[in-house]
């Protein structure tokens, strides 16, 4: 094997300990932090012409950008992931109950059939208007 091979099965770790390519949400979170602490360094540089302040303002802004959508993009994950199986619980259990007495799609008066309202022994239910003016 070559070392390009060895490079991609292993991946492009940040600081050694962070592997960009694998973990869900690194690689848009320190693109983010990299855009905003350029920004907030930049305009805080230009706004006071003070170079080190400068620099701890754009290493803060990098830290805070990046956490807030790493944290951001991972609570979305989670709710799209909560959701995608919610939707497969919910069709898994359509296609187990569908057609049966326990289908929750069926109204209760449906289940019955037809002549829910009717028995052998009384006359129908239905209110009928009597001749007698």
């Amino acid at each position: 094997m070559s070392s390009g091979d060895e490079e991609d099965q292993t991946g492009y770790r940040l600081l050694w300990i962070l592997d960009v390519q694998k973990t869900p949400c690194a690689r848009e979170a320190v693109l983010y932090g990299a855009g905003g602490s350029v920004a907030a360094g930049l305009l805080n540089f230009l706004a006071t012409s003070r170079v080190r302040r400068s620099f701890d303002i754009g290493f803060a802004g990098f830290l805070v950008t990046t956490l807030g959508s790493w944290f951001y993009c991972r609570l979305n994950n989670a709710r799209l992931r909560t959701q995608r199986r919610m939707i497969q619980e919910g069709m898994r259990n359509k296609i187990v109950y569908e057609g049966t007495d326990v289908d929750p799609n069926v109204n209760p008066e449906e289940r019955r059939g037809p002549s829910a309202g009717l028995s052998l022994d009384s006359e129908p239910t239905a209110d009928v208007p009597s001749s007698r003016s």
